[in-house]
């Protein structure tokens, strides 16, 4: 898991079936003080209406993932799993 700020939304006309009617975002992990960019930008699968701006909470873990979306073979690698309240960053 790791927390990362949505910086901004994407499309796809095509997509594998297990990702139909999901909203992709493209979000910036952050270091351990919730500023500093980790890496490269990530695209995520968002399940919870998460908005540009905002502090997600994300995870690669393949097993919550099939969960999540009730699936057993996705090409889904990154999720958000929830939205950080702004009251506590």
């Amino acid at each position: 898991m790791q927390v990362a700020l949505v910086v901004g939304h994407s499309s796809s006309t095509v997509k594998h079936e297990t990702l139909a009617r999901q909203k992709l975002l493209v979000t910036q992990p952050l270091m351990a003080d919730g500023v500093s960019p980790d890496g490269a930008p990530l695209l995520v699968v968002d399940r919870f209406g998460a908005g540009a701006g905002e502090r997600v909470i994300i995870t690669s873990d393949g097993k919550a993932i099939r969960e999540m979306f009730g699936v057993e073979n996705s090409p889904i690698r990154w999720a958000v799993l929830g939205i950080v309240d702004p009251t506590y960053e």
